[in-house]
């Protein structure tokens, strides 16, 4: 099947070449020159047969003008796939205006990192039943083998919806080996960090890929001193509390994993400082001071 796609970054170059391996043929536009196969996307548009099936890997913030370009681009019958990681909630006015020119829209959680080339992309898609039906190929292509690791998820919004979702449990699952570790570099009985997280890869019930790579960074950096302690976030995390919020869902977990990504962006708290500064008003307790 053929695919254009636009945005060949970390995830999109690979994306192109795992499909590429599974016998698609993918044209690729990005502002790059070294890895780009056209330099418009005008020359992109022209080179697809119709109907066309465009598949957007963009930075959030480029998406929305990506889509309006495309929309004048495009004709009745063509597809459009926004891969990013957009709000869901985005998603319903796009199919709606794309829909009004006979263009069809899917938006597509796709999970994998830098590993999908090789294992392959858990993806999660909105959209209708016809389109998701007509780009099987491509979802195929990307998929791993086996019959995980695709959903049609709903209608339009629903994709994006499920890639929020699986990114705040992935905060939660993230945070709790975060805090495991900490505790065991923090303990006077372990001594060999490494060998107990290996310990757990096999024949435990915290086994994960999440686990995997934990043991491969401390094996590349055992006591983790090459990192600073700064977790930025991309927005699907807030997104997923807010949505808490809105559905009264408790959600501790996932909650308190996003804050504490904000936590390490502060090189002195002013919330500890207030803890400290009341520490002392009541109890005369200790303080330092600068």
């Amino acid at each position: 099947m053929q695919l254009g796609l636009i945005g060949l970054g970390r995830m999109g170059f690979n994306m192109r070449e795992r499909l590429r391996a599974a016998g698609h043929e993918v044209i690729g536009y990005d502002h790059h020159p070294d890895v780009t196969d056209v330099a418009s996307l005008n020359e992109l548009v022209e080179k697809l047969a119709a109907p066309r099936v465009i598949w957007i890997m963009v930075p959030v913030q480029f998406t929305e003008p990506t889509i309006d370009e495309l929309s004048g681009l495009l004709s009745e019958g063509d597809i459009v796939i926004d891969g990013g990681n957009s709000r869901f909630s985005n998603d319903p006015p796009r199919a709606e205006r794309l829909g009004k020119k006979g263009i069809g829209y899917l938006d597509a959680g796709v999970s994998g990192g830098i590993w999908g080339r090789t294992n392959g992309y858990a993806l999660m898609v909105g959209g209708e039943k016809k389109h998701v039906d007509h780009c099987m190929p491509i979802f195929d292509g990307l998929k791993p083998a086996g019959e995980f690791g695709f959903a049609h998820a709903g209608g339009p919004g629903a994709g994006h919806y499920a890639k929020m979702v699986h990114n705040g449990i992935e905060y939660g699952m993230m945070h709790a080996f975060a805090e495991g570790y900490e505790l065991l570099e923090t303990s006077e009985y372990v001594e060999n960090i490494p060998e107990v997280i290996k310990s757990w890869r096999a024949g435990s019930v915290v086994q994960s890929w999440l686990l995997d790579l934990l043991d491969r960074a401390l094996e590349e950096d055992p006591k983790l001193d090459r990192l600073k302690g700064y977790a930025d976030d991309t927005g699907e995390g807030r997104w997923t509390v807010e949505e808490a919020i809105r559905l009264a869902v408790p959600m501790n977990v996932i909650a308190a994993s996003l804050f504490a990504r904000f936590a390490s962006r502060q090189e002195d708290s002013p919330a500890m400082k207030a803890v400290a500064a009341l520490r002392q008003q009541f109890g005369g307790h200790a303080v330092k001071k600068d």
